[in-house]
């Protein structure tokens, strides 16, 4: 009886033992993270953002090798690009108020940029890829961005900006009182 009492002591002091050895070893490790914000630069704004493209490109990168199989990345890539007039190049030389009619010369529409949308593009597929391909996801990106960037160019793009101006300023004119309206762009 006195071995048996001994055999379940030592049966029961390693099983404490290796539960608390499993419970502290098996918690996932605790995670730290400091930030240091700091504010680079204040900028005054003057751009009326007036239309908004939402563009989609897939796009199928490969890399070609002589010695190893070619690599491949298929992505589906979403991107913004933003039509707008910058009011801040606004000559008050070039409003002209007589009554109540007005004439305002806008400058000239932009695009104010094209930006990929990381969070909503996605990596299809990787072929063969292994260890190049976070280069290889890197230089379809920046051939998407390039990409997206001469067809919002080709695109009318700074037309639809125009309209949408027109669009804008007649009624914030209107109301202020204007019944002539004249608006044209540099």
């Amino acid at each position: 009886m006195k071995k048996f009492l001994i055999v379940l002591l030592i049966i029961g002091l390693i099983g404490v033992i290796g539960w608390m050895v499993f419970t502290k070893y098996s918690q996932s490790p605790a995670r730290e993270t400091t930030h240091q914000i700091l504010v680079e630069r204040i900028e005054a704004m003057g751009k009326l953002e007036l239309v908004k493209y939402r563009l989609s490109d897939v796009i199928e990168h490969k890399a070609i090798s002589t010695f190893l199989p070619d690599a491949s990345v298929l992505l589906i890539v979403k991107a913004d690009a933003v039509g707008c007039v910058d009011l801040t190049k606004l000559d008050p030389n070039k409003i002209a108020v007589h009554g109540d009619s007005v004439s305002i010369q806008l400058p000239k529409p932009e695009v104010c940029y094209v930006k990929i949308d990381h969070k909503a593009s996605r990596v299809y597929d990787t072929k063969m890829a292994f260890f190049r391909e976070a280069t290889l996801v890197d230089e379809a990106f920046k051939s998407a961005e390039s990409q997206v960037a001469k067809e919002v160019a080709k695109s009318d793009i700074i037309q639809q900006t125009k309209t949408n101006a027109t669009h804008v300023f007649k009624p914030f004119l209107e109301a202020l009182g204007f019944k002539k309206i004249y608006l044209t762009f540099d």
